[in-house]
C-alpha cells in the first residue's frame, strides 16, 4: 500500500520558507518552459523565463502568464505596460541552461540576451524581440491584467498577433507536436523535463465512451 505524507495548511505555512516554495511550485506538476521577450523604453531588449504562460481561449486567441508582485526587477512587466507587445518563446533542451539563467536579476540597462547568449530575432517590424532559437514563438499584445489581491500577483493577459511554428510540428488536425522540436517542462522552480507524447484520443463524448 502506498504511503502518503500530509500536510495541513497550517503544516504548510510553518515550514521553512524555501521548503515550502520548493514544495508548492513543484506540486501543481509540469509546467510550460517560456521566454517572454520586451523591450524597454530605452529600446534594450529583454528576455526573462516563465513557467506559468496559460491557454486562456481560442476565440479570440488569447494566452495568459502570471506575473508575480511588482518590484524593482519586474522589467517584463513594466516593459508590456508601456510597450504594449512582447513574445512568447518556447525553451528546447538545446538552450536550457542559457533560458534558466535569464532568470538572474540584471539591472534594466543589460539585456539577457547578450548575457545568456540568445539571439535577439526582429520579424515582420513587431514592436517586441524573438528568440532565434525558438521553433515556436508568439508575438503577443497586451489586452488586460487582473489583479489577485490573495497574493499580489497580476494574470496578464495578452491576444496572439503572430505564430511561428516549425512546420514540421504542426499535425494534420492543427494540434503541435512539441516532441518535434524537444520542447522542455518546468517542475519546481529550477528542473526541467523531456516531453514525451505516448498517447492521443479521440474527442470525448458521454454517449461514446471506450470500453474503460
Amino acid at each position: 500500500m502506498k504511503k502518503l505524507k500530509h500536510f495541513s495548511s497550517s503544516d504548510i505555512k510553518n515550514l521553512e520558507r524555501f521548503y515550502r516554495a520548493n514544495l508548492i511550485n513543484s506540486i501543481s506538476g509540469y509546467k510550460p518552459a517560456n521566454l517572454i521577450g520586451t523591450y524597454s523604453e530605452k529600446g534594450i531588449a529583454n528576455l526573462a523565463l516563465f513557467s506559468s504562460v496559460v491557454h486562456l481561449g481560442a476565440n479570440p486567441a488569447l494566452l495568459g502568464y502570471i506575473q508575480r508582485p511588482v518590484g524593482e526587477f519586474s522589467h517584463t512587466y513594466k516593459n508590456i505596460k508601456k510597450n504594449q507587445y512582447y513574445t512568447i518563446n518556447h525553451v528546447h533542451e538545446n538552450f536550457i541552461e542559457k533560458a534558466h539563467f535569464t532568470s538572474a536579476k540584471f539591472d534594466e540597462d543589460t539585456s539577457e540576451f547578450e548575457m545568456c547568449k540568445l539571439t535577439e530575432e526582429n520579424l515582420l517590424e513587431f514592436k517586441a524581440p524573438f528568440v532565434k532559437e525558438s521553433d515556436i514563438k508568439i508575438g503577443m499584445k497586451f489586452v488586460q491584467e487582473v489583479p489577485i489581491s490573495l497574493n499580489n500577483t497580476i494574470l496578464i493577459i495578452g491576444k496572439i498577433e503572430h505564430l511561428f511554428i516549425h512546420e514540421d510540428a504542426i499535425v494534420e488536425d492543427g494540434s503541435v507536436n512539441l516532441n518535434c522540436v524537444n520542447d522542455v517542462s518546468i517542475s519546481g522552480l529550477d528542473t526541467y523535463h523531456r516531453v514525451k507524447q505516448f498517447g492521443k484520443f479521440s474527442y470525448a463524448k458521454p454517449n461514446d465512451l471506450p470500453d474503460l
